[in-house]
Protein backbone atom coordinates (compact mmCIF):
# COMPACT_ATOMS: atom_id res chain seq x y z
CA UNK A 1 0.00 0.00 0.00
CA UNK A 2 1.35 3.39 -1.02
CA UNK A 3 2.26 5.48 2.12
CA UNK A 4 0.11 8.79 2.31
CA UNK A 5 2.07 11.98 2.64
CA UNK A 6 2.38 13.27 6.37
CA UNK A 7 0.58 16.18 5.43
CA UNK A 8 -2.25 14.83 3.92
CA UNK A 9 -2.62 12.47 7.25
CA UNK A 10 -2.64 15.39 9.30
CA UNK A 11 -5.27 16.89 7.40
CA UNK A 12 -7.46 14.22 7.08
CA UNK A 13 -7.12 14.07 10.79
CA UNK A 14 -8.28 17.58 11.10
CA UNK A 15 -11.34 16.98 9.07
CA UNK A 16 -11.98 14.42 10.96
CA UNK A 17 -11.67 15.29 14.49
CA UNK A 18 -15.15 16.59 16.37
CA UNK A 19 -15.50 20.12 16.55
CA UNK A 20 -15.45 21.35 20.17
CA UNK A 21 -19.24 23.09 20.93
CA UNK A 22 -18.66 26.88 21.75
CA UNK A 23 -19.05 27.83 25.10
CA UNK A 24 -22.72 29.05 25.95
CA UNK A 25 -24.68 30.78 28.82
CA UNK A 26 -27.34 28.50 30.08
CA UNK A 27 -29.68 30.56 28.04
CA UNK A 28 -27.56 29.76 24.87
CA UNK A 29 -25.65 33.13 24.36
CA UNK A 30 -22.14 32.63 22.79
CA UNK A 31 -19.40 33.10 25.41
CA UNK A 32 -15.56 33.67 23.86
CA UNK A 33 -13.22 32.50 26.42
CA UNK A 34 -9.81 33.27 23.62
CA UNK A 35 -9.15 37.12 24.37
CA UNK A 36 -6.51 37.31 27.61
CA UNK A 37 -8.99 39.04 29.64
CA UNK A 38 -7.46 37.73 32.75
CA UNK A 39 -4.83 39.24 34.80
CA UNK A 40 -0.98 38.05 33.88
CA UNK A 41 0.46 36.15 36.83
CA UNK A 42 1.98 38.05 39.25
CA UNK A 43 -0.08 41.32 38.11
CA UNK A 44 -1.64 40.78 41.94
CA UNK A 45 -0.83 40.49 44.99
CA UNK A 46 -2.24 38.30 48.11
CA UNK A 47 -3.39 41.83 49.92
CA UNK A 48 -5.72 41.68 47.04
CA UNK A 49 -6.58 38.02 45.82
CA UNK A 50 -7.71 37.63 49.81
CA UNK A 51 -10.14 40.48 49.87
CA UNK A 52 -14.07 39.92 49.18
CA UNK A 53 -15.55 41.56 45.65
CA UNK A 54 -17.75 43.86 47.83
CA UNK A 55 -15.67 47.04 46.59
CA UNK A 56 -16.44 45.48 43.02
CA UNK A 57 -20.03 45.70 43.55
CA UNK A 58 -21.25 48.87 41.94
CA UNK A 59 -25.39 47.88 41.48
CA UNK A 60 -27.16 49.12 44.79
CA UNK A 61 -28.88 45.30 44.24
CA UNK A 62 -28.72 41.83 42.45
CA UNK A 63 -30.19 40.55 39.90
CA UNK A 64 -31.79 36.83 39.95
CA UNK A 65 -32.48 34.74 37.13
CA UNK A 66 -35.37 32.51 37.10
CA UNK A 67 -35.64 29.85 34.32
CA UNK A 68 -38.30 27.29 33.13
CA UNK A 69 -39.59 25.24 30.49
CA UNK A 70 -40.65 27.22 27.84
CA UNK A 71 -44.46 26.20 27.92
CA UNK A 72 -44.61 28.05 30.98
CA UNK A 73 -43.59 31.37 29.22
CA UNK A 74 -46.64 33.17 28.84
CA UNK A 75 -47.95 32.26 32.75
CA UNK A 76 -44.81 33.15 33.88
CA UNK A 77 -44.57 36.42 32.53
CA UNK A 78 -48.45 37.17 33.30
CA UNK A 79 -47.53 35.67 36.93
CA UNK A 80 -44.87 38.17 37.58
CA UNK A 81 -45.84 41.31 35.80
CA UNK A 82 -49.81 41.61 36.54
CA UNK A 83 -50.07 39.22 39.92
CA UNK A 84 -46.94 40.42 41.72
CA UNK A 85 -47.42 43.40 39.82
CA UNK A 86 -43.27 43.97 39.06
CA UNK A 87 -42.37 46.74 36.18
CA UNK A 88 -41.96 44.96 32.90
CA UNK A 89 -38.75 46.30 31.26
CA UNK A 90 -37.49 45.93 28.06
CA UNK A 91 -36.47 42.53 27.08
CA UNK A 92 -32.90 41.17 25.91
CA UNK A 93 -32.74 39.27 22.73
CA UNK A 94 -29.92 36.48 23.70
CA UNK A 95 -29.80 34.81 20.33
CA UNK A 96 -32.28 34.39 17.50
CA UNK A 97 -34.93 32.34 19.34
CA UNK A 98 -34.12 33.24 23.11
CA UNK A 99 -35.15 36.37 24.55
CA UNK A 100 -34.73 37.08 27.95
CA UNK A 101 -37.77 38.92 29.70
CA UNK A 102 -36.77 41.07 32.95
CA UNK A 103 -38.82 42.34 35.35
CA UNK A 104 -37.40 45.28 38.08
CA UNK A 105 -36.98 44.56 41.63
CA UNK A 106 -36.13 48.17 43.47
CA UNK A 107 -32.97 48.73 41.35
CA UNK A 108 -32.51 45.00 40.42
CA UNK A 109 -34.09 42.64 38.00
CA UNK A 110 -35.32 39.41 37.77
CA UNK A 111 -34.55 38.24 34.70
CA UNK A 112 -37.37 35.49 33.55
CA UNK A 113 -35.36 32.56 30.81
CA UNK A 114 -37.48 30.08 28.78
CA UNK A 115 -35.38 26.98 28.78
CA UNK A 116 -33.47 24.98 31.00
CA UNK A 117 -30.43 23.96 28.80
CA UNK A 118 -26.67 22.63 30.53
CA UNK A 119 -26.46 19.98 33.08
CA UNK A 120 -27.80 21.87 35.69
CA UNK A 121 -30.15 20.06 38.42
CA UNK A 122 -33.75 21.38 38.31
CA UNK A 123 -35.60 19.56 41.54
CA UNK A 124 -37.75 22.39 43.78
CA UNK A 125 -39.98 19.12 44.63
CA UNK A 126 -40.42 19.38 48.29
CA UNK A 127 -40.37 23.11 48.60
CA UNK A 128 -38.52 25.64 50.82
CA UNK A 129 -37.18 22.41 52.79
CA UNK A 130 -37.27 20.19 50.30
CA UNK A 131 -33.12 20.40 49.53
CA UNK A 132 -30.63 22.85 48.39
CA UNK A 133 -30.59 25.68 46.37
CA UNK A 134 -32.84 29.01 45.72
CA UNK A 135 -36.36 28.03 47.09
CA UNK A 136 -37.93 31.39 47.13
CA UNK A 137 -38.17 34.73 47.21
CA UNK A 138 -39.30 37.66 49.17
CA UNK A 139 -41.29 40.12 48.40
CA UNK A 140 -43.10 43.08 50.46
CA UNK A 141 -46.11 44.99 49.68
CA UNK A 142 -48.33 47.71 51.94
CA UNK A 143 -51.81 46.70 50.74
CA UNK A 144 -53.10 43.50 51.42
CA UNK A 145 -56.34 44.15 49.26
CA UNK A 146 -54.52 45.19 46.26
CA UNK A 147 -52.43 42.07 46.35
CA UNK A 148 -55.43 39.67 46.77
CA UNK A 149 -57.27 41.76 43.84
CA UNK A 150 -54.28 41.72 41.14
CA UNK A 151 -54.34 37.76 42.25
CA UNK A 152 -57.72 37.28 41.35
CA UNK A 153 -57.98 39.41 38.23
CA UNK A 154 -54.65 38.15 36.45
CA UNK A 155 -56.65 34.47 37.33
CA UNK A 156 -54.90 33.10 40.34
CA UNK A 157 -56.76 32.64 44.19
CA UNK A 158 -56.35 35.06 46.00
CA UNK A 159 -53.16 34.66 48.46
CA UNK A 160 -53.76 32.96 51.42
CA UNK A 161 -52.20 35.66 54.07
CA UNK A 162 -52.35 34.82 57.90
CA UNK A 163 -50.46 36.40 60.76
CA UNK A 164 -47.39 34.77 61.62
CA UNK A 165 -44.82 36.65 63.24
CA UNK A 166 -44.71 40.93 63.29
CA UNK A 167 -46.26 40.44 59.50
CA UNK A 168 -49.50 38.91 57.70
CA UNK A 169 -47.87 36.60 54.83
CA UNK A 170 -49.10 33.86 52.18
CA UNK A 171 -46.81 31.32 50.85
CA UNK A 172 -47.84 31.03 47.08
CA UNK A 173 -45.81 29.21 43.89
CA UNK A 174 -44.78 30.68 40.97
CA UNK A 175 -46.37 28.90 37.52
CA UNK A 176 -43.09 26.82 37.28
CA UNK A 177 -42.86 25.69 40.86
CA UNK A 178 -40.58 28.42 43.26
CA UNK A 179 -42.46 29.95 46.18
CA UNK A 180 -42.64 33.24 46.59
CA UNK A 181 -43.01 34.69 50.13
CA UNK A 182 -45.38 37.44 50.25
CA UNK A 183 -44.89 39.80 53.21
CA UNK A 184 -47.31 42.57 54.02
CA UNK A 185 -45.69 45.54 56.12
CA UNK A 186 -47.58 49.20 55.45
CA UNK A 187 -44.12 51.09 55.73
CA UNK A 188 -42.91 48.59 52.44
CA UNK A 189 -42.95 50.60 48.93
CA UNK A 190 -45.52 49.02 46.24
CA UNK A 191 -44.56 47.00 43.03
CA UNK A 192 -41.63 45.33 44.45
CA UNK A 193 -39.68 49.04 44.64
CA UNK A 194 -37.98 48.07 48.13
CA UNK A 195 -35.90 45.15 46.68
CA UNK A 196 -35.89 41.40 46.99
CA UNK A 197 -35.13 38.41 49.24
CA UNK A 198 -33.48 35.19 47.86
CA UNK A 199 -33.92 31.99 50.18
CA UNK A 200 -31.72 29.64 49.79
CA UNK A 201 -31.10 26.04 51.12
CA UNK A 202 -27.78 25.06 51.92
CA UNK A 203 -26.48 21.98 53.12
CA UNK A 204 -23.60 23.56 55.58
CA UNK A 205 -24.70 26.85 56.73
CA UNK A 206 -21.31 27.74 58.22
CA UNK A 207 -19.62 27.32 54.75
CA UNK A 208 -22.67 28.97 52.86
CA UNK A 209 -22.28 32.20 54.87
CA UNK A 210 -18.79 32.21 54.62
CA UNK A 211 -18.48 32.45 50.75
CA UNK A 212 -20.95 34.84 50.41
CA UNK A 213 -20.07 37.13 53.63
CA UNK A 214 -15.92 36.56 52.98
CA UNK A 215 -15.97 36.13 49.04
CA UNK A 216 -18.86 37.72 47.43
CA UNK A 217 -18.91 40.28 50.31
CA UNK A 218 -22.33 40.71 51.36
CA UNK A 219 -22.92 41.73 54.81
CA UNK A 220 -23.87 39.71 57.39
CA UNK A 221 -27.13 41.00 59.65
CA UNK A 222 -28.92 39.58 62.89
CA UNK A 223 -30.58 35.75 62.03
CA UNK A 224 -34.07 35.35 62.05
CA UNK A 225 -37.30 32.73 62.20
CA UNK A 226 -39.40 32.83 59.77
CA UNK A 227 -42.48 31.84 61.41
CA UNK A 228 -44.32 31.58 58.10
CA UNK A 229 -42.32 29.21 56.87
CA UNK A 230 -40.55 27.40 59.76
CA UNK A 231 -36.86 27.97 59.38
CA UNK A 232 -34.41 29.79 61.03
CA UNK A 233 -32.64 32.37 58.52
CA UNK A 234 -29.05 34.12 58.11
CA UNK A 235 -29.60 37.26 56.34
CA UNK A 236 -26.53 38.64 54.46
CA UNK A 237 -27.38 41.99 52.31
CA UNK A 238 -26.27 44.22 49.60
CA UNK A 239 -28.56 47.24 49.17
CA UNK A 240 -32.01 46.42 48.55
CA UNK A 241 -30.87 42.66 48.31
CA UNK A 242 -30.95 40.26 50.88
CA UNK A 243 -29.52 36.70 50.50
CA UNK A 244 -31.71 34.39 53.38
CA UNK A 245 -29.59 31.37 53.92
CA UNK A 246 -31.66 28.45 55.85
CA UNK A 247 -29.80 25.12 56.75
CA UNK A 248 -32.01 22.14 54.85
CA UNK A 249 -31.74 18.41 55.92
CA UNK A 250 -29.11 16.11 54.52
CA UNK A 251 -30.94 13.71 51.88
CA UNK A 252 -33.03 16.38 50.19
CA UNK A 253 -33.46 17.39 46.65
CA UNK A 254 -30.56 19.91 44.68
CA UNK A 255 -31.41 22.44 42.50
CA UNK A 256 -28.66 24.66 40.38
CA UNK A 257 -30.67 25.44 37.47
CA UNK A 258 -34.21 27.09 38.07
CA UNK A 259 -32.65 30.25 40.32
CA UNK A 260 -29.07 31.54 40.16
CA UNK A 261 -27.72 35.16 41.11
CA UNK A 262 -25.69 37.98 39.55
CA UNK A 263 -24.08 40.31 40.88
CA UNK A 264 -22.68 43.66 38.40
CA UNK A 265 -19.10 44.54 39.03
CA UNK A 266 -16.49 47.00 38.29
CA UNK A 267 -14.27 44.29 37.35
CA UNK A 268 -14.73 40.62 36.02
CA UNK A 269 -11.46 39.45 35.81
CA UNK A 270 -10.21 40.51 39.87
CA UNK A 271 -13.56 38.48 40.95
CA UNK A 272 -12.14 35.81 38.62
CA UNK A 273 -8.47 36.08 40.22
CA UNK A 274 -9.84 36.23 43.68
CA UNK A 275 -12.01 32.97 42.77
CA UNK A 276 -8.84 30.96 41.45
CA UNK A 277 -7.02 31.67 44.75
CA UNK A 278 -9.63 30.66 47.35
CA UNK A 279 -10.54 27.61 45.05
CA UNK A 280 -14.18 28.65 44.13
CA UNK A 281 -15.91 26.28 42.17
CA UNK A 282 -15.99 28.10 38.18
CA UNK A 283 -19.15 27.03 36.44
CA UNK A 284 -17.88 29.12 33.25
CA UNK A 285 -14.21 31.19 32.65
CA UNK A 286 -13.65 34.48 32.30
CA UNK A 287 -15.05 35.63 29.08
CA UNK A 288 -16.65 38.25 26.99
CA UNK A 289 -20.17 37.48 25.91
CA UNK A 290 -20.06 37.74 22.35
CA UNK A 291 -22.83 40.19 20.74
CA UNK A 292 -23.06 42.43 24.14
CA UNK A 293 -20.91 44.75 25.96
CA UNK A 294 -20.03 42.05 29.03
CA UNK A 295 -17.15 40.65 31.18
CA UNK A 296 -17.99 37.96 32.67
CA UNK A 297 -17.08 34.97 34.58
CA UNK A 298 -19.77 31.84 36.40
CA UNK A 299 -19.00 30.32 39.84
CA UNK A 300 -20.40 28.32 42.41
CA UNK A 301 -21.61 28.79 45.59
CA UNK A 302 -20.44 25.47 48.01
CA UNK A 303 -23.89 23.87 46.90
CA UNK A 304 -23.83 24.63 43.16
CA UNK A 305 -25.82 27.77 42.89
CA UNK A 306 -24.44 30.08 39.99
CA UNK A 307 -23.18 33.39 40.98
CA UNK A 308 -22.80 35.46 37.85
CA UNK A 309 -20.28 38.14 37.95
CA UNK A 310 -21.01 40.56 34.69
CA UNK A 311 -18.90 43.34 33.86
CA UNK A 312 -19.98 46.27 31.45
CA UNK A 313 -17.57 47.66 29.50
CA UNK A 314 -14.19 46.21 28.98
CA UNK A 315 -11.98 46.03 31.72
CA UNK A 316 -9.19 49.35 31.47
Amino acid sequence: MRAWPALILLALAACAAPKSEPLRTPEGAVLDADPPLAYPPGALSVQQLGRDNADLLVQRSMNVFRRFAPDKTADMVRFYTEALALRSLAPIQLTRTQQMILVGVGSGQIKLSAGQQGDRRYDLAGGVRGGTGIRYLRLRYPDQAAVARRFTESGWPAPDFRDRGPHRTAIVSDPAGLAIELVIDPRASDHGADGLGVGIGVSNIAASEAFYRDFVGLRPVAPIQDAALGIAVRPLVHGETAVLLHQVAPGGGADTGSSGLQYVVSDAALVAARASHRGVTVETPLNRLSGFDLVTVWLNDPDGVTNYFAQVGPRH
